[in-house]
C-alpha cells in the first residue's frame, strides 16, 4: 500500500474497522443486592471512548473480576441520586487513586451530588493524583450536556420518585466513505481529500467537474444509545428517542406488579417493550430486575409478547453492536 492509499485509508476510519459499540453489565438489579445481581452500573464504549452509566455498589468488584480495562474512561453519567445507582462512586474513585490514576474524572449528575460527595473525597481521598469534577445537570430538562468531535450526550426527562433523567448518547454525522480507486485514477492530490469527504465535487486542471457521488459512498449509520432508568411507563420520551439503534429500558416489575410499578415509579417489561415498539428501536435491552422475581426469562417472555428484538440485562455479560 503506498503512502496515498494509506492516507486515503485513515482518513475512511479504516484504523477503527475492528473497533464496535459496546454495552457491558456491571449490575442490572434493582435496590436490593441479590446473589446473582449487582445494583446498577453499565460501561457504554463508543468511538474508543468509554462512558459509565450509574456506579452502584459492587461496580469496582466486577471490573476487577472481569479484568475490565479502564484507561479511557473519563466521563461519569449518574441518572439519580438514589443509593443502588450512586453508594458505587466513593470506593471507585478512592481504588483508582490508590492506583495512582492521572487522568481527570467528569461526572455529570444532579447538583446534590457534588455536595454530598465532595465531603467524603476530601476526607477519604485528599491525596488523589487526579481531579473530580462535577457538572451540574438538571434532571428535569432535555438538553446536551456533553459533545465532543464524534460523540453527543442528551438528557432524557424521566418519572421516577426523585429528579431522574436517562441518557442518549448520539456518534455525530460521520464523513462520506472515499472510492480510493478513483482518487488515484484521477490524481486527486490528498490535500483535496477532506473537502470531498464533507460533500464536494472535485473539478480537473481541465475544468472537468467529477461529480461528489462518483467519488465517495454513503457514510456509516451513525450509531445511537438511549438508558433509560429508573422511570414509570412514560411514553412522552419516545420522540426523543425516535429510532434508537439500542434502548436500554428499565423492567423492574412484570405485569402482575403493575401496582407495585406505578407506586414506586418504575415499568414492567412490558411497558418497556410497549416503549421500544412506540420508538422503533432497533434493539430493547431489559434491566434494573426486582429481586421479587428469581426467575428473569419471565422478564424476557413478557416483554417478547410485545417486542421481539429483546435481550435481558445480565451482571458481567457484554453486548456488542456495530
Amino acid at each position: 500500500m503506498d503512502y496515498q492509499t494509506r492516507r486515503v485509508a485513515v482518513l475512511n476510519g479504516l484504523h477503527y474497522q475492528d473497533v464496535r459499540n459496546k454495552l457491558t453489565i456491571l449490575g442490572c438489579g434493582s435496590a436490593i443486592p441479590t446473589a446473582k445481581n449487582n445494583p446498577s452500573g453499565y460501561v457504554l464504549e463508543m468511538n474508543d471512548k468509554q462512558f459509565l452509566i450509574d456506579c452502584g455498589e459492587g461496580v469496582q468488584n466486577t471490573m476487577r473480576q472481569m479484568m475490565f480495562r479502564t484507561t479511557r474512561l473519563y466521563t461519569v453519567f449518574i441518572s439519580h441520586l438514589h443509593g443502588d445507582h450512586c453508594f458505587g462512586l466513593l470506593g471507585l474513585i478512592s481504588t483508582w487513586g490508590m492506583m495512582n490514576r492521572t487522568q481527570d474524572l467528569h461526572i455529570y449528575a444532579h447538583k446534590d451530588l457534588e455536595r454530598l460527595l465532595r465531603p467524603l473525597l476530601d476526607y477519604h481521598c485528599p491525596d488523589i493524583s487526579f481531579q473530580v469534577i462535577f457538572h451540574p445537570i438538571d434532571p428535569k430538562k432535555k438538553a446536551v450536556i456533553f459533545e465532543d468531535r464524534t460523540i453527543q450526550v442528551s438528557t432524557i426527562p424521566l418519572r421516577h420518585s426523585v429528579p431522574t433523567c436517562g441518557f442518549l448518547f448520539e456518534e455525530k454525522p460521520r464523513r462520506r466513505h472515499i472510492i480510493n480507486d478513483k482518487i488515484i485514477e484521477l490524481h486527486i492530490p490528498y490535500f483535496a481529500v477532506p473537502s470531498i469527504q464533507a460533500g464536494k465535487d472535485w473539478t480537473t486542471k481541465e475544468g472537468v467537474v467529477i461529480p461528489n457521488g462518483e467519488l465517495t459512498l454513503p457514510p456509516r449509520k451513525s450509531f445511537r444509545f438511549a438508558y433509560c432508568s429508573d422511570t414509570g411507563y412514560k411514553p412522552a420520551i419516545v420522540p426523543q428517542i425516535k429510532g434508537v439503534d439500542v434502548l436500554f429500558h428499565e423492567a423492574t416489575y412484570l405485569e402482575e406488579f403493575k401496582e407495585s410499578a406505578a407506586r414506586y415509579q418504575h415499568s414492567t417489561a412490558k411497558q418497556a417493550a410497549k416503549i421500544a415498539l412506540k420508538a422503533e428501536a432497533g434493539k430493547l435491552i431489559i434491566g434494573h430486575f426486582s429481586a421479587r422475581v428469581p426467575q428473569q426469562q419471565q422478564f424476557l417472555d413478557e416483554a417478547k409478547e410485545v417486542f421481539e428484538n429483546v435481550e435481558l440485562a445480565e451482571d458481567r455479560k457484554v453486548f456488542e453492536f456495530k
